[in-house]
C-alpha cells in the first residue's frame, strides 16, 4: 500500500514500546506485507527540537505576508503554505493554531 502523507506528526512505534515522534512535512509511506512500513519524506524533525514560540511567530509572520499580498499571487500562494506548515507543526506540538 503506498500513500501520501500530510505535514503533521509521524509516530514510529518500536517493538520494544519505545515511542518516537516526529514532525514531516509530507512524505509518502509503503505499507508491505506484514505491516513493515517504510517511509519517504524531505524533512523529519524531533518533535522535542520544535521549539513553539518560534513556530507561532513564524506563523504570524507567515499571516501577516499573507493578508498583505496580491490575491492569486506567488507571493500569496507560498505565504499560505508556510502558514499551512506552521499551523500543522503548532498542532503537532498540541498548539491551537487560529
Amino acid at each position: 500500500i503506498v500513500a501520501e502523507m500530510k505535514a503533521g506528526m509521524l509516530t514510529i512505534n518500536h517493538e520494544d514500546g519505545e515511542e518516537e515522534k516526529y514532525f514531516v512535512a509530507g512524505g509518502f509511506s509503503l505499507t508491505h506485507e506484514g505491516s513493515a512500513t517504510d517511509i519517504v519524506c524531505p524533512e523529519a524533525v524531533k518533535l522535542d527540537d520544535i521549539d513553539g514560540a518560534a513556530v507561532t511567530k513564524n506563523f504570524e509572520a507567515a499571516k501577516a505576508k499573507a493578508a498583505s499580498a496580491e490575491a492569486g499571487s506567488i507571493e500569496a500562494a507560498e505565504a499560505m503554505i508556510e502558514v499551512e506548515t506552521n499551523r500543522s507543526m503548532g498542532n503537532a506540538l498540541g498548539m491551537a493554531m487560529a
